[in-house]
């Protein structure tokens, strides 16, 4: 996986594949060494012992005591005194959450600052071989060396790309890895690349996928066909799974959650369920309802609180998310033992009108949801959207597969509106939607796809033909008498 000149360097990295491949195998099996798991708990409360970012809120006596605990039982009997670490804290952290010297570290990367300040996130070669194999171990259940996979992630500084890279080398999967220009938006030679070189499988964020398939409509190239649609980076619910199918034919998964900063902690399997990577992490719930609680399989919702234990060069001990997550409780029919996850967003990811709280799941079920055939709303697909509000109007711009007749945006519309009740709702097809549509992944939901035109320094955020559609529409909305 890593060609090193560093014999020595060389030989313990393949004593950690070892005895991390080992490991990931026992707890996929539901046998997981706990004491092991212990051993890795003190060991990553010792390093954020000698961190700055915990120097004044790491109890040293803690430390000591960890020392002289049982392995098997360090966990139970320490994460309980540990103090929460919220997401401020490690933005403005940044590099005092280091335990070891820049040079020790292989790539320097960053979070995409979506939710604050950018935080630093260089991956190390000890924990980048424990995410690779954690990864690889669940989709090599679905991939092999005959697949081509086409990562399509525009985000430099963020380790999503380069991570998948390693990871389709570790299962021994050909792949490319082309850069779009945010700004003209040109797919023709990834959608070259796609058709000559046979690629089957897509690995990257639903909006860019969305976006490459826009500009084959649009420039009548042909719509890309996969296989494989490996979904991650933002939230994708069933309904936005679903439209993705019937646009590429492919058997879409939301292949993988986690962030810069935590690493990836759940992956997914052959069955399209989310597997927590519990070998590598100590999960917990929290919620205004419930105090803080072990994630133990058992149904149970929460905002996700994460202490990584293979990232001994910049541990993070209870780290608030900030994610929204359920616990389904169930067992899964691909016989891997570790408890699935299901996302439910971020909370800053909730529309709120006059008290009524819209998630991106009931959006797009209204807008991608499955029609009879004679249907006014079906035939024409609508591709990709963005809700723009305005006193009391809300726009929808959508982006077809073909053109639109009144009676398919009446109809279309109508399935929206009922969302939000007491607003004018008005659907548009426009050619093309800003490019804040494509940016999912690095600004989440709300800060790509609803633009609230109430803060007049968002009116900015649109180029001109779009921003000419939406002043047009709401001053016809603002001059229709209301009866």
């Amino acid at each position: 996986m890593l060609l090193l000149r560093d014999t020595t360097t060389t030989r313990e990295i393949a004593d950690t594949v070892r005895d991390h491949t080992a490991l990931v195998r026992d707890s996929h099996a539901g046998h997981p060494d706990r004491a092991h798991l212990g051993r890795k708990f003190t060991a990553t409360l010792r390093a954020a012992a000698g961190s700055g970012l915990y120097d004044t809120i790491l109890d040293a006596a803690l430390v000591a005591d960890a020392d002289g605990t049982e392995p098997e039982k360090a966990i139970d009997a320490l994460l309980g005194k540990l103090p929460f670490l919220p997401k401020k804290a490690l933005s403005e952290g940044g590099h005092r959450a280091f335990t070891r010297g820049l040079s020790e570290f292989l790539h320097y990367y960053e979070s995409s600052g979506t939710t604050g300040n950018p935080v630093a996130a260089p991956k190390a070669l000890d924990d980048l071989v424990a995410n690779t194999i954690n990864i690889g171990e669940l989709w090599a259940r679905i991939l092999s060396p005959a697949d081509r996979a086409l990562i399509l992630i525009n985000a430099p500084f963020a380790p999503a790309a380069y991570q998948f890279e390693k990871v389709l080398e570790y299962l021994q999967v050909l792949s490319l890895r082309p850069w779009v220009d945010n700004i003209t938006g040109d797919y023709t030679r990834v959608l070259r690349l796609t058709r000559e070189l046979g690629v089957n499988v897509f690995v990257g964020p639903p909006s860019r996928l969305l976006e490459m398939i826009q500009f084959a409509y649009r420039n009548d190239e042909p719509v890309p066909a996969f296989d494989k649609l490996f979904l991650m980076a933002e939230q994708t619910g069933p309904a936005f799974v679903r439209h993705l199918e019937r646009l590429t034919g492919a058997r879409a998964y939301v292949a993988a959650y986690g962030s810069s900063e935590t690493g990836t902690t759940a992956v997914t399997c052959e069955h399209r369920n989310l597997h927590l990577q519990t070998q590598s992490y100590v999960l917990e719930l929290d919620g205004p309802e419930r105090g803080p609680r072990r994630v133990d399989g058992t149904p149970d919702r929460g905002e996700l609180v994460v202490t990584t234990l293979d990232i001994l060069a910049r541990p993070l001990l209870r780290y608030r998310t900030g994610d929204l997550v359920e616990i389904t409780g169930t067992d899964c029919p691909c016989g891997v033992a570790t408890p699935l996850l299901r996302t439910l967003g971020r909370s800053q990811d909730l529309i709120t009108l006059e008290g009524n709280g819209i998630r991106q799941n009931d959006v797009e079920s209204a807008l991608w949801a499955e029609l009879p055939d004679g249907d006014p709303g079906s035939g024409v697909q609508l591709l990709n959207y963005m809700l723009v509000v305005q006193d009391r109007t809300i726009l929808c711009l959508a982006t077809t597969t073909g053109p639109a007749d009144a009676s398919w945006r009446e109809a279309t519309a109508r399935r929206l509106a009922g969302l939000f009740p007491g607003f004018e709702l008005a659907l548009r097809p426009v050619e093309k939607l800003p490019p804040l549509a494509s940016l999912g992944q690095y600004l989440g939901w709300k800060l790509s796809r609803v633009l609230d035109l109430n803060d007049e320094r968002n009116w900015d955020r649109l180029p001109a033909p779009i921003r000419g559609v939406v002043e047009t529409t709401l001053a016809e909305y603002a001059s229709t008498p209301r009866g």
